[in-house]
């Protein structure tokens, strides 16, 4: 059984069509926000005397995150006016950087933060979090959000679902052990990059003390719905048995656990090399199309709004989960079909369909 879907050749929606679709994204970043601040305002002085660098790691079109990062800059003016600041844009090469451009320097529908003041330099990396992205020693401050659940690869194809949320076995430790080790190679490429005080921001999807994530706290689960419509599919013939299991999401969710255990062991690399847990906790941000429906009621709109902030982050997998071989066209009406599915299966029974965020927000520091 061949296994396809590394994570560089998985694309967020382009055109800046993401952070449109993905309002959510954008309340998670809004929450996190004054924990950036405080982080800004907890750095050492010195960390000011020369410039100041940031980074967006895994920002898609930079749509979500603009509003924050301008309240970023406005805690850097107060402790150090005249600093240069640099805002480092990192992302797999194939992300759309002409929608991220356009967004940053205000060609597209958001506002921008370019305006606030002079010294202020937007940078872009084609560089994923996996790598190191920016000189060492030379980051204050480094953010990420709803990202680094993106391996570096598929750990195995899953046999009967598409996240390791309902793997088990053999296949669920598959998963878990290439996260833990993709965990660490983050961290550690972090550690490098930090100056001496400096701090991380990370924003991550998790699996809470009640087993919630994403799109599954209470109502429908999202993930099982994936996979059902899928089976369908499967069932019916009009995907292959490699074709359902090349399905296989390459993302897994840690548990705070999960998350805290290189920063905490007095033995692991992480921690030796410099870096201390400050603060984790977990939040859930409620999907803001369910919550829209709960005041309009019109199933068919919450249908139409709500089935693409999935598709603007899972049709690249989608669709290249199916054999190269087939005509294109036929791919293509293969991946509306599944949509459109799923829309009219929302619209014929809305109620607990819906995608609630469940993140864990993350401070680490790296000791002097």
């Amino acid at each position: 059984m061949s296994i396809r879907g590394h994570s560089e050749g998985i694309t967020m929606s382009g055109g800046g069509l993401y952070s449109l679709a993905t309002i959510g994204a954008k309340h998670v970043i809004d929450a996190a926000t004054p924990m950036v601040v405080d982080a800004i305002n907890s750095l050492p002085q010195e960390n000011f005397a020369e410039g100041f660098t940031f980074s967006d790691m895994g920002t898609a079109d930079a749509g979500t995150s603009l509003s924050m990062i301008g309240k970023a800059i406005d805690a850097v003016s107060a402790r150090a006016p005249d600093v240069p600041v640099s805002v480092v844009y990192s992302d797999q090469p194939r992300n759309d950087f002409n929608a991220l451009i356009s967004n940053v320097y205000g060609l597209g529908p958001f506002e921008t933060y370019l305006e606030q003041r002079k010294d202020i330099f937007p940078l872009v990396s084609g560089t994923t979090f996996y790598r190191q992205i920016v000189p060492a020693g030379t980051l204050d401050v480094g953010f990420s959000a709803t990202a680094m659940h993106w391996l570096s690869s598929k750990a195995c194809n899953i046999s009967n679902h598409v996240q390791a949320v309902g793997a088990e076995g053999e296949e669920l430790e598959s998963f878990r052990g290439q996260a833990h080790r993709d965990w660490r190679q983050i961290l550690l490429h972090r550690a490098r990059e930090l100056k001496p005080g400096g701090k991380l921001v990370l924003i991550n999807f998790a699996r809470d003390q009640q087993e919630h994530y994403l799109g599954n706290t209470g109502g429908v689960n999202m993930f099982d719905t994936f996979n059902q419509i899928w089976q369908t599919f499967l069932d019916q013939g009009r995907v292959t048995r490699d074709e359902y299991a090349n399905m296989t999401l390459p993302q897994y969710y840690n548990t705070v656990e999960e998350f805290s255990a290189p920063l905490e062991d007095t033995n692991d690399a992480v921690f030796q090399a410099g870096l201390r847990l400050e603060h984790i906790d977990t939040r859930i941000v409620k999907c803001p199309f369910a919550e829209s429906f709960a005041e309009h009621g019109d199933a068919a709109r919450f249908a139409e709004e709500y089935i693409p902030t999935i598709r603007s982050w899972n049709e690249s997998i989608f669709f290249n989960a199916l054999a190269e071989d087939r005509p294109l066209q036929e791919r293509r009406q293969t991946i509306e079909d599944y949509y459109n599915t799923y829309r009219d299966m929302v619209s014929d029974n809305p109620e607990g369909h819906g995608m609630d965020y469940v993140h864990a927000y993350t401070v680490i520091s790296k000791q002097h």
